[in-house]
């Protein structure tokens, strides 16, 4: 699947990042929701990981009622100051840079 041109405008905009190291992009988890959402993925499931008052991670889960596609992101909350580690996957497929 193609994630479309929301992500290529992220990445241009360096708002999308790929970390070779870490194998996940970085990235703000609203916006990667946002971009998917915009490709067709209904919200299906959303949970927050929370430690105290601070949230430390979660899970997103949107499918596209039209082909059955199912998109998932998962962020884990590196700090409060950065973008968060971000794993994106489409159909059992990470996404990742080469995709």
């Amino acid at each position: 699947m193609d994630p479309g041109t929301r992500f290529d405008t992220m990445k241009r905009e360096g708002r999308l990042r790929w970390i070779p190291d870490e194998r996940a992009w970085v990235a703000r988890p609203d916006e990667i929701v946002e971009a998917l959402a915009h490709e067709g993925f209904a919200e299906y499931k959303r949970e927050i990981a929370r430690n105290g008052r601070s949230a430390r991670g979660g899970v997103w889960q949107g499918i596209d009622t039209r082909t059955g596609s199912v998109a998932s992101a998962i962020w884990v909350n590196r700090s409060p100051e950065t973008d968060a580690l971000v794993f994106i996957d489409i159909d059992g497929h990470r996404l990742t840079e080469q995709t």
